[in-house]
């Protein structure tokens, strides 16, 4: 028997060679993909009108340092509680200059905002009787997170609707806290969010 033709290079080697496997995360690319679209895009509310407010804040990790590629969207009732929205069960209902929904990326220091109305108190989800506070729903969508998480944005000066809340009196003491933004004056209500750590925000499953 002959022996079998070679190349000039020696086959290769059978042995493992082990080696770095890709990290199962998502992003860094909410900040390229999702920045235009639509004009505007951080107002829920047209800009010049007489009643709006910020919200703003910071997105940080678990060390508090920024996160600088996040997207944050809000969703709330008008100042008379209603949707405009067909789930609203008790139909929807425009507000005038008012879209209800507003999304904002992260700047560089991890800085988001949004310009919108206060939101006025609506039913319970359960119960009709009960009212909920006024608050904004909140997404946050960021690099190393497979799926987005939802919080609220609750407001520290509706003290009194605060306290009958059904979704807060749900939480204990140190969690109702996160969901808590603080007034500042003359610039609106500033709320950080914590995406983990000792001051973590509390998020919601869905």
């Amino acid at each position: 028997m002959s022996e079998p033709e070679v190349g000039p290079y020696p086959p290769p080697s059978l042995e493992p060679t082990p080696g770095v496997t890709p990290s199962q995360t998502v992003g860094p690319y909410f900040a390229f993909g999702l920045t235009d679209p639509w004009e505007e895009r951080e107002d829920a509310v047209e800009p010049y009108h007489a009643d709006a407010i910020e919200v703003f804040g910071h997105v940080v990790d678990g060390r508090g340092d920024p996160i600088p590629d996040a997207l944050i969207e809000t969703w709330q009732a008008d100042p008379n509680g209603r949707f405009d929205h067909p789930d609203d069960p008790r139909g929807a209902q425009p507000f005038e200059g008012f879209r209800g929904f507003g999304r904002s990326g992260t700047d560089n220091e991890g800085r988001w905002r949004v310009r919108t109305l206060k939101p006025g108190r609506l039913p319970a989800a359960d119960n009709g009787e009960q009212l909920q506070a006024p608050h904004l729903l909140v997404t946050v969508m960021a690099r190393g997170m497979l799926r987005q998480i939802t919080t609220r944005i609750y407001f520290g000066d509706e003290a009194e609707a605060n306290a009958t809340d059904p979704v807060l009196r749900s939480l204990p003491d140190d969690a109702r806290e996160t969901l808590i933004a603080e007034p500042v004056d003359g610039r609106g209500y500033r709320f950080d969010i914590h995406l983990q750590g000792e001051h973590e925000t509390a998020f919601f499953e869905l």
